[in-house]
């Protein structure tokens, strides 16, 4: 199977099955290991690529498959680790680990490996609420409720003390951008270059990164522990994710975002002319269609099993199914309906409020205009799972509300497809260049500029 030139997302079983093959072909430098086991019982596997023996200082750990419904990490992860084992350079004393799949179980239950429009991604669209995402879990439940994909990815962390920590992350329509737990200089070169080789747009205004700092186009730094909020849209803290775990050891990380379809409406830096009121408009708008779906939901009888609040974490909750298991299945899917659902208010209040920006660029406006629609068409589109599978009689209207929907959205932000052979090359490029200019500020692993001599300091010890 050549991943590269598949127009598919591969699995997480196939996924598995290269990487074994990979393993087998190169039985020295590289390495499969079961890493860990879901809730729902399946592998977490990790591979890894290097020398024989201990490797030289810290290491590369890239982790794919986060979010259920961002399958291209996956893609990525191997086609970085094909390049790193025939590249003598980047593999010289350094080991690199990959986990192919973070969230076996979200990924069996979003069933989109070849999405050829918005319409066709959200037919079987799934993404967990916060608390059962693991690198958000900790954000978001104590320690002693967090999920054993958390658990094994820190261990892994722990483990493996990266010099970087790669999160492959992806966005259903827009453009691409990096979020950094540390700046790594001179990364916005190489990032902006691979993205116009590519025809990529550079999200400028990402909103996931309103108000934090950007040392180059669609490069954004987070907050350091203890400096401020987290960010204005996330429910979560940031500071409390896996991607700070890695600072107690003096590691780095980097999330790289890639679309599925492009909009060149995210790399406009026109000055918008009204911000705050176009955010009014935006949060009017967010709030009736959430009013829509909140109607649909409030007439299924399937509700999450008991003890399943969505906002109270995954702690001995139930699980998306085991393949077939229709009742787990529905009630992943409306505890991810109500996350969506009760998450939607505390966004347009900070739409809405005091702290909404009087300056922003027409980009900024953009992302954050996609970024509500797609909360509820999300909510409209996991619902309408449950709806068919149950033959209920508001299927068919939800299900026409879904395709205007995504029929509006491709249309406002002329969308185009990126193929899945360029949004991995440019997962890739982004890595290996990240990596890089790590090793030329001198932060190897080992005490350097901006980095300590001694772990300590992080949010999540």
């Amino acid at each position: 199977m050549t991943l590269l030139r598949d127009i598919r997302y591969p699995t997480p079983s196939e996924l598995a099955l290269a990487a074994r093959a990979l393993a087998d072909a190169h039985p020295g430098p590289v390495r499969l290991r079961q890493a860990g086991t879901s809730r729902g019982g399946r592998p977490l596997w990790l591979l890894s690529v290097g020398p024989i023996g201990r490797p030289r200082g810290a290491g590369v750990l890239v982790v794919a498959g986060a979010h259920a419904n961002e399958p291209v990490g996956g893609a990525t992860a191997l086609a970085l680790a094909r390049r790193v084992l025939h590249d003598p350079v980047f593999r010289a004393g350094r080991g690199w680990h990959f986990l192919l799949c973070a969230d076996p179980d979200g990924a069996a239950l979003h069933r989109t490996p070849r999405p050829r429009s918005l319409l066709d991604y959200h037919r079987n669209f799934f993404r967990p609420p916060g608390p059962e995402q693991p690198e958000w879990a900790p954000s978001l439940l104590p320690p002693d409720r967090l999920p054993p994909e958390t658990l094994a990815l820190t261990a892994l962390i722990d483990e493996l003390r990266p010099v970087l920590q790669v999160s492959l992350h992806g966005t259903d329509l827009g453009g691409s951008w990096v979020q950094l737990t540390r700046d790594i200089p001179g990364l916005a070169e190489p990032f902006a270059k691979s993205a116009a080789e590519l025809r990529i747009p550079v999200e400028t205004g990402a909103s996931d990164a309103a108000g934090w700092p950007s040392p180059g186009p669609g490069i954004f730094v987070m907050p350091q522990p203890g400096a401020g909020p987290g960010g204005a849209f996330h429910p979560e803290d940031t500071r409390l994710s896996t991607w700070y775990h890695a600072h107690r050891y003096a590691g780095t990380t980097a999330i790289v975002e890639v679309p599925m379809w492009a909009s060149d409406l995210v790399d406009d830096p026109a000055p918008h002319p009204d911000p705050r009121g176009a955010l009014r408009v935006l949060a009017g708008r967010l709030t009736a269609d959430a009013a829509l779906v909140a109607r649909v939901r409030d007439r299924v009888a399937v509700a999450p099993e008991p003890g399943a609040d969505p906002a109270a974490g995954v702690g001995g909750h139930p699980l998306p199914g085991a393949d077939g298991d229709a009742a787990a299945d529905a009630a992943a899917l409306l505890r991810a309906v109500d996350w969506t659902l009760a998450l939607i208010p505390r966004i347009t209040v900070e739409w809405t409020g005091a702290g909404a920006p009087s300056e922003a660029t027409a980009a900024s406006i953009g992302s954050i205009d996609a970024f509500g629609r797609r909360l509820s068409l999300r909510a409209a589109a996991m619902l309408l799972r449950v709806l068919r599978a149950q033959g209920h009689p508001a299927a068919p209207g939800l299900d026409r509300l879904v395709t205007g929907w995504c029929e509006e959205f491709a249309s406002r932000f002329r969308a185009r497809p990126i193929p899945v052979a360029a949004q991995v090359e440019h997962q890739t490029r982004t890595v290996l260049a990240a990596y890089e200019r790590l090793l030329a500020e001198g932060l190897d692993g080992a005490a350097g500029p901006g980095r300590p001599a001694e772990p300590g300091g992080t949010v999540n010890a």
